[in-house]
């Protein structure tokens, strides 16, 4: 589903993605582990297509396609989902406005006549129940006035929604507390299915006791430094960084 080869990028001049290679299969979840300023961030916004972020080497295969030259829209029409670390507010946009847009470009790139309005709202409904959010946040502004929680509850939401075949979650856990956090990795694993692939950007292992991926990534210094299962991540819950930086 995914393939990246020898991936390197530079953002503001700086060289930051340094040969990253990764393949994810559909069906699998990967998630990718590294300190401060390994690039892992850099990586979800390449991926996703972020202006700003230059690639200078390599290649990423979605689906068989090389994405490298498409822009940001035509990598979600392609089924690309990336939910942002720090999710921003559209004020004036109404949420659900903003959804039904997002799923009718979709439906169009597919070659599908655009969703009735009562089978969309009892599409977004059912999601809304699985993320414990009220119908109230479908009438505010996008992530308008909305604390960090619900901004990442209204992201995976998004995510349900658009039912994109691959999802790249960046830092998803940050800011939440234990009962949120619960409800996004149920949100999360909803959407696993041997169609779809995740790859979860994170810091802990506490995010990984409800999403069990089926590989861990570290990235060191703009590269995968060390892959294993999920014991990785408990491996690096005891020992921290150091132990993969020496090797890297």
């Amino acid at each position: 589903m995914l393939k990246i080869s020898n991936l390197s990028a530079k953002v503001g001049g700086k060289n930051v993605l340094q040969g990253v290679s990764l393949e994810l299969k559909a069906g699998e979840v990967h998630a990718i582990m590294g300190p401060n300023g390994s690039g892992k961030s850099t990586l979800s916004y390449v991926l996703a297509g972020r202006p700003g972020y230059e690639i200078t080497g390599g290649s990423v295969e979605f689906q068989g396609r090389d994405i490298t030259t498409m822009e940001p829209e035509e990598r979600a029409r392609a089924g690309l989902f990336l939910g942002f670390q720090y999710p921003v507010e559209i004020p004036g946009v109404n949420n659900v406005y903003l959804l039904k847009a997002a799923v009718n470009a979709k439906r169009r790139a597919e070659g599908k006549p655009e969703v009735d309005a009562y089978e969309f709202l009892q599409l977004v409904r059912g999601k809304m129940k699985v993320m414990q959010m009220d119908e109230s946040f479908l009438s505010r502004g996008v992530n308008e006035g909305f604390s960090g929680g619900e901004k990442k509850r209204n992201e995976i939401l998004q995510m349900l929604v658009l039912e994109p075949a691959l999802a790249v979650l960046d830092e998803t856990d940050s800011g939440l507390d234990i009962d949120a956090l619960k409800v996004v990795a149920r949100g999360v694993n909803s959407l696993r299915s041997p169609e779809r692939g995740v790859l979860l950007i994170t810091h802990y292992q506490r995010l990984l006791d409800h999403i069990v991926p089926d590989y861990v990534h570290v990235l060191a210094r703009g590269k995968i430094a060390r892959s294993g299962d999920k014991t990785l991540a408990q491996e690096l819950e005891k020992r921290g960084y150091d132990w993969v930086l020496e090797v890297a």
